[in-house]
């Protein structure tokens, strides 16, 4: 029997193998992938693509290089290298690239003959940049400011390299969207369309079911039509559908045409591709649709994508059932405005973003608070230093502002700035931050320099000026103010604004001496005051010095010294701190006290205008009074705790660096009673409160200010009962707001926000908390039928309003578990001094103000550009006399007799190669927001270069890439569903070449690159 079924398995064997041997060869298929669009079928435009994080993981230098594996096998010169040539094989492919950070690493290295190659690839539409900044930015923590810079930045490159101009966004990864995005980082920028992955779950059911995943988004409400785009929103994610990834290690079934051996599969896969088209077009408009051939790190083994490309469109087009082809974004986008189709209309924003039902993403709007307020801080310098770089004019061969340019920029990802990268990686984008500011102090103090150099006819040995700085000034440490001082060595003090407008404000320095006086520019004492540092400064100056600097403070300072200075708009005053002498009156010390039992129980702060009052038995802050505008309002200021939900993975959801689920609220009282410590004086008041060992407040009201500035220090936060925790604090008062509040827009645009609701659909709540969180830059504010109040903040936090009348901030977390996104790793910052660890300390400030209802924008706008751009100090030694007599005090870059509107900003102001000077000026305020300030406001560019004789002047595109008038040309016009209701919009005129006077309307932006006639400027 056994020799039978042996007989017979041979000869089955046997008449196979015969029929093997009949066989034709096999033999060279030629792959027509030559195919276009297809009218009246469906079009599956092919997009191969890989989404490459400028860190998150591992650094970005790792990333590009391929080192530290171990963490994942990525390496961006492998994509590029390998795609390259792929490219090169056939005309017909084509390929998308997105981050200028790893494109300019890797273009930087090729060889002449190489970059040829790539510019024709380029040229013909083979290779397209998409986006095109130096990273796909984050849109929910970052500011618009820096959102500009960095996609200007990689626009010049890709202009100055290859003459193109991206046409399209591709934010395909953030999580949640920005309405700036849509009008400002999209519109103003010359795009045609934008394309991303990530929205609600709820939100892309409905838009599915609507087919209203492409629609037409309005984000601003002052611009409307003017700045709307066509934006995409993938029906799933940013990979292919299931079954057609290729890389080398996926296990997508390739298609297998060779018939000589097994597994032949080509119907098979054609069914399969044809499936998965129709599954998608069930749920878009038109027949075009759009598969995003790609995902993180991919195409290091280009061959193996292109290879089964090639195979689709060749097979799939002799099928005839629909269409495929090679495409880009831009090639969808035209082919989407040729289907001449209506469009719903968005409005607003893509916020919170949650991807289930317990796992909204509103955790990060807080992660890394340190690193977040690090980015803001050297924003605001940057643009400093680059307004003091053009006063002194740029140096080739010397220090510049280049380095911190790039490490901005590249902050800006969606996993830096975002605080969900892992730590070593925190630690890169730190650490790049700090050599590119390292490289700008160098430009500001030579720059200062210059500037305050010597006056005509005088002649004195060693007269050029060394000017120091103070990064770590917020931890009351800057060695130059606590240098003792003698009758030969005066401090001099340099405040520059980079405001457009005279600013008068208090500064603040450490200081080891209590005689004191303070002279301002001409030479005449003003008043001062001396506040002793608390206990908890002194704790966190120790630590944190040894901590950065790894060594201790050099000298023990024992005051802050506090005086009021005046700075002329884009300029500099100089104040001089020297020792009294026994006859002459110094700084005054402040009164310090605990308050008593008293009739009322109550004890009121604030020489000035603003009062505020505290209960004397529990010290709580109970009333906000300002006799300027007779505001008397109940207001309440407290801190709690959410414990963040110990889960281990997306079905036991756990609070981690995106993630914020709460799994219980405590309020953070007093452990005993803790007597207030207020101390008085002429400048301003400090109320000092300590509830417990890991949390201290000094709450700051100025005599000549109406907003209270909270400072708070926070940590370490304890977890040694194994639950991590997210701090918060809250403003409460009695304004009944209807469950409504709004907040800002990458510091932008304010946005009305409805508890418990969204405008796009009908909200399921199963996070009552996490799911009405925002993500706020600027401030957050509430308002009822008479007052408004307001908060402003000094990095990206996130906030709300979670009960009617009340201001919820997050300011710091600390967690112990993963929240199963991908970093893999619990969000548990320390700082350490040798080996021994803590839990990250953070210190900040939030600024709050009541007004009358319609009166806070003022505030709110004014006050929020001095927080972005705070004065920059600048700090020397030298006898008083000599100083005086011998140095300018006081400078402007523009007219003395000029000063910007109060309702315009210079965002930019940075000299180019070969002099040109690129300038933008922004509107602060939206259409409506304020009476007197949303209006058409006028700039005159003679005043504001008054020593320059101006030749030209070319309005250009939001990233100074391509002329202005040249964009509205072309910018594509898009029918929207409905007659939707909107305002008639208003821009600034085209500029008179002889007046040359600019027109901002509400909201508006404008970039201009001007050239000046140096011949004349250096004349005059």
């Amino acid at each position: 029997m056994q020799m039978q079924i042996g007989k017979l398995i041979f000869t089955v064997a046997a008449i196979l193998a015969g029929l093997w041997l009949t066989r034709v060869e096999p033999k060279y298929i030629a792959y027509n992938t030559t195919s276009g669009i297809v009218p009246d079928i469906i079009n599956v435009h092919l997009v191969p693509h890989s989404h490459d994080d400028v860190g998150w993981l591992k650094t970005v230098d790792q990333y590009f290089v391929g080192a530290n594996n171990s963490i994942r096998g990525a390496c961006v010169q492998n994509v590029l290298d390998s795609v390259i040539a792929a490219l090169l094989d056939d005309k017909n492919r084509k390929f998308i690239y997105v981050e200028m950070a790893f494109f300019q690493r890797w273009w930087r290295q090729q060889s002449e003959t190489l970059k040829t190659k790539v510019k024709e690839l380029v040229n013909s539409g083979q290779l397209e940049f998409i986006n095109g900044g130096m990273c796909m930015h984050d849109e929910a923590t970052t500011h618009y400011i820096d959102l500009i810079d960095q996609t200007t930045l990689g626009h010049r490159f890709i202009e100055s390299e290859f003459g193109q101009k991206p046409r399209v966004g591709w934010q395909i990864d953030p999580f949640g969207h920005s309405a700036v995005q849509a009008y400002l980082l999209g519109a103003e920028l010359g795009f045609d369309s934008l394309y991303f992955a990530r929205i609600d779950y709820q939100d892309r059911a409905k838009r599915k079911d609507e087919k209203a995943l492409e629609v037409i988004w309005r984000g601003s409400r002052s611009l409307s039509s003017s700045s709307q785009i066509f934006t995409g929103i993938f029906p799933i994610h940013y990979d292919p559908p299931d079954g057609f990834t290729f890389e080398i290690n996926d296990v997508s079934p390739p298609i297998q045409d060779d018939d000589m051996l097994f597994d032949y599969n080509v119907e098979e896969r054609v069914n399969d591709f044809v499936a998965a088209a129709l599954l998608q077009a069930n749920v878009t408009r038109t027949n075009h649709i759009m598969w995003t051939m790609g995902t993180d790190f991919r195409y290091q083994y280009a061959a193996s994508w292109f290879r089964q490309m090639d195979k689709f469109i060749h097979y799939v087009n002799m099928d005839g059932r629909v269409n495929a082809l090679y495409s880009t974004p831009s090639i969808y986008t035209d082919a989407k405005h040729a289907a001449n189709e209506q469009w719903p209309l968005k409005t607003g924003d893509f916020f919170p973003y949650a991807d289930r039902e317990n796992a909204y993403w509103t955790g990060y709007f807080t992660s890394r608070p340190a690193l977040k307020r690090y980015v803001r801080e050297m924003s605001g310098y940057f643009l400093a230093a680059r307004q003091l770089e053009f006063f002194k004019g740029r140096n080739s061969s010397g220090p510049s502002t280049d380095a911190l340019a790039d490490a901005l920029a590249i902050a800006q990802h969606h996993d830096a700035v975002s605080g969900t990268e892992r730590q070593h990686v925190a630690s890169d984008y730190a650490l790049r931050l700090s050599i590119g500011y390292k490289e700008a102090e160098k430009v500001v103090a030579s720059s200062l320099a210059l500037l305050t150099g010597l006056r005509l006819n005088m002649t004195y040995e060693d007269s050029i000026p060394e000017f120091q700085q103070c990064p770590l000034l917020n931890i009351s440490y800057c060695p130059p103010s606590e240098a003792n001082l003698t009758d030969e060595k005066s401090l001099i003090i340099i405040a520059y604004n980079a405001l457009g407008w005279k600013r008068k404000e208090v500064i603040r320095i450490p200081v080891s001496s209590e005689s004191l006086i303070v002279l301002d520019s001409a030479g005449k004492e003003i008043e001062s005051q001396l506040l002793p540092l608390s206990n908890a400064s002194l704790r966190t100056r120790t630590y944190h010095v040894k901590a950065h600097l790894r060594r201790s403070a050099s000298s023990l300072a024992r005051y802050w010294l506090a005086f009021s200075v005046t700075v002329p708009p884009l300029g500099f005053s100089t104040y001089v701190v020297s020792s009294a002498k026994k006859t002459e009156s110094s700084s005054i010390i402040s009164t310090q006290f605990t308050p008593e039992e008293n009739i009322n129980n109550t004890f009121e702060v604030g020489q000035g205008n603003l009062k505020l009052l505290y209960t004397v038995d529990e010290g709580k802050l109970t009333r906000y009074i300002n006799k300027r505008n007779s505001i008397a309002a109940y207001a309440e200021q407290s801190y709690s705790y959410y414990s963040g939900y110990n889960g281990t993975d997306r079905v036991f959801q756990a609070s981690g660096a995106y993630v914020f689920r709460p799994n219980a609220t405590f309020p953070i009282k007093p452990e005993g009673k803790v007597p207030l410590t207020v101390l008085s004086g002429p400048i301003l008041d400090e109320v000092h409160h300590q509830p417990n060992t890991w949390l201290h407040q000094v709450t700051r009201v100025y005599k000549e200010k109406e907003h209270a500035e909270v400072e708070f220090t926070i940590g370490p936060i304890p977890v040694d009962d194994g639950f991590g925790k997210e701090i918060t604090a809250q403003i409460i008062t009695s304004l009944s707001t209807n469950k409504t509040f709004y907040t800002d827009s990458n510091g932008r645009d304010f946005i009305k926000r409805i508890r418990d609701h969204r405008s796009d659909w009908d909200l399921e709540i199963h996070q009552p908390i996490a799911g009405n969180y925002y993500p706020i830059n600027l401030g957050i504010y509430l308002e009822d039928e008479s007052m408004e109040v307001s908060v402003l903040v000094d990095r990206a936090v996130g906030g709300s309003s979670l009960v009617d009348g009340q201001i919820e901030l997050m300011l710091h977390r600390r967690l112990l578990n993963d929240d199963a996104r991908g970093v893999g790793e619990a969000l548990n910052e320390e700082a350490c001094v040798l080996d021994n660890c803590k839990g990250l300390t953070i210190q900040g400030k939030l600024f709050m103000r009541i007004d009358p209802r319609g009166e806070g924008a003022k505030w709110r706008r004014t006050f929020g550009q001095e927080v972005y751009s705070p004065l920059l100090l600048a700090f020397s030694e030298e006898e008083i006399n000599k100083w005086m007599g011998s140095h300018i005090t006081m400078f402007s870059g523009i007219d003395p007799s000029y000063t910007l509107p109060n309702n315009i900003a210079v965002i930019t102001l940075q000299e180019l190669v070969g002099g040109k000077v690129l300038l933008r000026l922004a509107h602060l305020y939206e259409v409506g927001e304020d009476k007197d300030y949303s209006v058409l406001t006028s700039v005159e560019l003679k005043k504001l270069f008054p020593d320059k004789k101006i030749i030209k002047v070319t309005e250009m595109n939001l990233s100074a890439n391509q002329e202005r008038r040249k964009v509205e040309k072309k910018r594509l016009d898009w029918k929207v569903e409905g007659i939707p209701e909107e305002l008639t919009v208003v821009k600034g005129g085209v500029v008179d070449p002889v007046k040359l006077v600019v027109e901002l309307a509400p909201m508006e932006i404008r970039t201009f690159v001007i050239e000046f006639d140096y011949l004349k400027t250096f004349a005059s």
